[in-house]
C-alpha cells in the first residue's frame, strides 16, 4: 500500500520540536511503525540530521518535502548522524551523501555489522541461531528460503565518521554528545542535547512499545543484558522530554526506563516458568511465552524475532547465573532456581 492509501494512519505533521529543531516523518515501506522520526538541527552551516529513513523513493520524496517545509533542502544537509544501522534509519543516508556531500556516522560496533549483512552472512547466521534455538526442520527450510530473497549481493555503502560514547559530533551551534547504548543493535547511540535537556533516543527509549532485543550472537552473547545496562546508564539524564524514532514525543523518561525493566523482569519470570514446566530449547521456550499474537499464527520475521526474544532472556538469566545452559544443538535450559528464588544444584 501507499502513504494515500486509506487503511494506512496518515504521517504526523513535520514539527517545530524547539527553536532550530525539527522532527521530520519519514514513511517506512509495509511495517505498522509506519515511519521513521527523522530531526532536524538547523545550522548556519546548513541542517545535520539524525537517521534519515529506508531507502525508498518514497521516503526520498518525503525528506526532502520535509525539509523544504522548513526551509531548506537536501542538498544543503552536511551531515547525517545514523542511531544504528537498521535499514529504517542508515538506509536513505547514503542516497542524502550523494545528493549533499553531507557525512553519515555511525557508531564502531555498527559499522563492524556491515560486513556480516552482505552475501550469505545473513542467511548462514540466522540458520545457526535458528538451529541452536531448536527450531524444526520444516522452519528451517522455510526461513531460509525467505531470507535468501533478500541476500544483498552489492556492497553496502561505510559511514564516513565513527562515533564512539562521547563523541560530540560537529554540529555548529548545538552540543550534542553521542551516548553508547548497546542492545537493539550492537553500536546503537542516543544523542544528549543539553541546552534543552533533550534526549534523542533512536530506538532504544519508545514510548509506547518495547525494542526488540536480537539473539545472542558471537561477540555480543549477552544482547538483553547489553539493553538493560544501557537502560541504566541513561538513569542520571535529567530529560525535558525523550525524541525516539517511532511512535511521538514524551516527557518522563525515568518512569519509561523503569517500565522498560519492569516488561523484561516479567518476561523472565516467563522463561523461568516455562523452563519449570517442561521447556528445554529456546524454540520450546518461545512457545510458551505471550506474544503480540498467538505463537501458532507467527511466520517469517515475526517468528524469528521472537525466539530471538526468548533466546536473549535466556543467556541474560545464565549470566545471572538462574539457568544453567547446556552446549550442544540445539542448546538446552535448565532452571538453576525456582522462580520463589529458592536455589538449586544444576544436575
Amino acid at each position: 500500500m501507499s502513504a494515500a492509501d486509506p487503511g494506512l494512519r496518515p504521517l504526523p505533521p513535520v514539527e517545530r520540536v524547539r527553536p532550530g529543531l525539527w522532527s521530520v516523518p519519514v514513511p517506512l515501506p509495509n511495517t505498522s511503525l509506519r515511519y521513521v522520526l527523522v530531526y532536524v538541527f538547523e545550522t548556519d552551516a546548513g541542517p545535520y540530521l539524525v537517521d534519515a529513513g529506508w531507502d525508498t523513493d518514497e521516503a526520498f520524496e518525503a525528506l526532502s518535502a520535509g525539509l523544504t517545509a522548513i526551509g531548506t533542502r537536501v542538498e544543503e544537509v552536511r551531515g547525517v548522524m545514523v542511531s544504528h544501522v537498521h535499514p529504517d534509519h542508515y538506509g536513505l543516508a547514503h542516497r542524502v551523501r550523494e545528493v549533499s556531500g553531507a557525512w553519515v556516522s555511525l557508531h564502531p560496533a555498527d559499522a563492524a555489522v556491515l560486513d556480516r549483512l552482505e552475501g550469505d552472512g545473513p542467511v548462514e547466521s540466522t540458520t545457526a541461531t535458528l538451529r541452536a534455538s531448536g527450531a524444526p526442520r520444516e522452519v528451517l527450510e522455510r526461513h531460509r528460503e525467505a531470507m535468501a530473497r533478500f541476500t544483498v549481493r552489492s556492497r553496502i555503502p561505510r559511514p564516513d565518521l565513527l562515533l564512539d560514547d562521547g563523541a560530540e559530533p560537529e554540529v555548529p551551534g548545538w552540543n550534542l554528545t553521542g551516548l553508547w547504548t548497546p542492545g537493539h543493535s550492537p553500536g546503537h547511540m542516543c544523542f544528549w542535547e543539553p541546552r534543552y535537556a533533550l534526549l534523542l533516543s533512536g530506538d532504544h527509549v519508545l514510548p509506547r512499545i518495547t525494542p526488540n532485543v536480537p539473539p545472542p550472537t558471537g561477540a555480543n552473547d549477552d544482547t538483553l543484558g547489553a539493553y538493560l545496562r544501557s537502560l541504566e546508564r541513561l538513569e542520571g539524564l535529567d530529560a525535558a522530554e525523550v525524541l525516539p524514532a517511532h511512535e511521538h514525543r514524551f516527557a518522563g523518561l525515568g518512569g519509561r526506563l523503569a517500565e522498560l525493566r519492569g516488561h523484561h523482569e516479567s518476561r523472565f519470570k516467563e522463561v523461568l516458568t516455562a523452563l519449570e514446566a517442561g521447556a528445554r530449547t529456546v524454540w520450546e521456550v518461545a512457545g510458551r511465552m505471550s506474544w503480540s499474537r498467538p505463537w501458532e499464527s507467527m511466520d517469517g520475521f515475526a517468528q524469528r524475532a521472537a525466539a530471538g526474544e526468548a533466546f536473549a532472556h535466556l543467556r541474560a538469566l545464565a549470566r545471572r547465573a538462574e539457568v544453567h545452559e547446556e552446549s550442544g544443538e540445539p542448546l538446552r535450559w535448565r532452571v538453576v532456581r525456582t522462580a520463589d528464588d529458592a536455589w538449586r544444584r544444576p544436575g
